[in-house]
């Protein structure tokens, strides 16, 4: 899997509250991975939706934008608890780490110094790709960079973790034009996030996100 679209069900880094309806009207599109965040939906909610997506054999994402041990051991029992795949986000923490591993989830960590709501990125590139680097030495199955929520050559930035790790790389957060995609497409992650840009209407005249998810597929391929 390589340079995949991971439509989130989120706004403004909230799940919306429709979330099931949204994905059952999408969901014989062809994209394999889809996810929310840990913010907007009652656990019950939450455990649904995933369980409907693994019956329609998609992968499953959780993201987490907490940055405190505590609140990121939580995304974590989540995550398990909800059967996901994927835990993306948090910040690195060896109790995460190993409760992950553990419970057989695959974690893909925020690189680099990630601050505030919505999340920022801070430090220089040679920074952000020398800690990207030490995760992966810690053992960490992929990483989650923030890249366009860096003010410094962001495409950059991207080219630099994608080339010099030899895990995965997901590219989260503020891809919401077709330049960006195109940007993607060439720099080759992974995979890249994609939720605020769909319920904003930014690539179709049409207000459904159907229909806006349609014509960010008809474009990739």
């Amino acid at each position: 899997m390589k340079g995949e679209l991971i439509v989130m069900l989120t706004n403004n880094d909230t799940t919306v509250a429709n979330a099931e309806d949204i994905y059952r009207q999408a969901a014989d599109l062809p994209v394999q991975c889809w996810g929310f965040k840990d913010i907007g939906l009652p656990r019950e909610d939450m455990s649904a939706l995933v369980e409907l997506m693994r019956n329609d054999s998609k992968h499953t994402f959780l993201e987490i934008v907490s940055l405190s041990e505590d609140e990121c051991m939580e995304g974590a029992r989540i995550a398990v608890e909800c059967r996901f795949d994927y835990l993306m986000g948090t910040v690195y923490y060896e109790s995460v780490h190993t409760y992950l591993r553990d419970n057989d989830k695959k974690f893909f960590p925020f690189c680099g110094a990630v601050e505030g709501h919505p999340s920022t990125l801070r430090g220089s590139i040679n920074e952000i790709v020398s800690d990207a680097k030490r995760l992966e030495k810690l053992g960490v199955q992929g990483i989650d960079l923030l890249a366009y929520r860096h003010n410094d050559s962001p495409e950059e930035l991207c080219r630099r973790v994608v080339n010099e790790l030899n895990i995965p790389v997901v590219i989260a957060g503020s891809i919401g034009s077709y330049e960006r995609i195109s940007k993607m497409k060439e720099i080759g992650p992974f995979g890249f996030t994609m939720g605020t840009a769909l319920f904003d209407g930014v690539f179709s005249n049409s207000e459904s996100f159907r229909d806006q998810l349609m014509a960010v597929i008809e474009f990739m391929s």
